[in-house]
């Protein structure tokens, strides 16, 4: 009985020192600890409150701009663009008319413009700027166009990791306080290769003891002869 007892003991070691191996543990215990130490500065709960304002606060109102970004709306911008040249040409000639009209000097007429209509003297002085800032803002929406198209699915798709980082941050706390992962494989075979021993020693023990007995026996014999 003692000797089944021992056999399984020392079958249940063998296993425990075979099982993690088999299972490629050392391999995913390495990799767990190098996942949990990689994800965090990630998870800290600074880090995680950050992401979720970038989201929130950024991001999430960046789709209320999407609607502006069409190819459409560009198209319509475009022609008040094409309405700047036009206008710059007629600036351009509205002086040397009203000179013309007024029987005054350019210059005057400039002064008078400039004193009467400041504004719109300003405005139209700063036309050439204004027409070449506008271009490039336009530019700049027509090659953005298919990106803001694809906001919303980007949102859409971010959504559930900023609510999982920000729902999840305590259980990852929990799981980065164990010991390191690449323990966990000693965990079985330093158990596995101690009930080894213990049941290799019993029964080598236990092979032993009927040849003690056989001896002893025989020196019984030998002394009542």
């Amino acid at each position: 009985m003692i000797r089944k007892v021992l056999w399984a003991v020392l079958v249940v070691g063998a296993m425990l020192i075979v099982a993690p191996f088999a299972m490629g543990l050392p391999d995913k215990a390495d990799g767990g600890q190098k996942m949990i130490d990689a994800f965090a500065p990630i998870m800290e709960e600074t880090n995680v409150d950050t992401t979720a304002t970038y989201y929130y606060d950024v991001f999430v109102p960046l789709g209320d701009v999407v609607p502006a970004m069409t190819q459409e709306n560009i198209d319509k911008f475009n022609g008040y663009l094409a309405g700047f040249t036009a206008l710059g040409v007629d600036a351009g000639n509205m002086v040397p008319a009203l000179a013309q009209a007024m029987q005054m000097p350019e210059s005057d007429v400039e002064a008078f413009m400039g004193q009467q209509f400041p504004a719109m003297t300003q405005m139209l002085q700063g036309l050439d700027q204004m027409q070449s800032d506008f271009s490039g803002l336009l530019g700049l929406m027509d090659s953005n166009v298919g990106i803001f198209e694809r906001v919303p699915a980007g949102l859409d798709h971010y959504e559930p990791l900023v609510t999982t980082m920000q729902a999840e941050r305590g259980n990852y706390d929990k799981v980065a306080s164990l010991p390191d992962f690449r323990l966990f494989t000693w965990f079985f075979v330093i158990p596995g290769v101690v009930l080894v021993a213990l049941a290799a020693a019993g029964l080598l023990a236990d092979r032993r003891r009927p040849a003690l007995s056989a001896v002893e026996e025989r020196r019984h014999m030998e002394a009542a002869a």
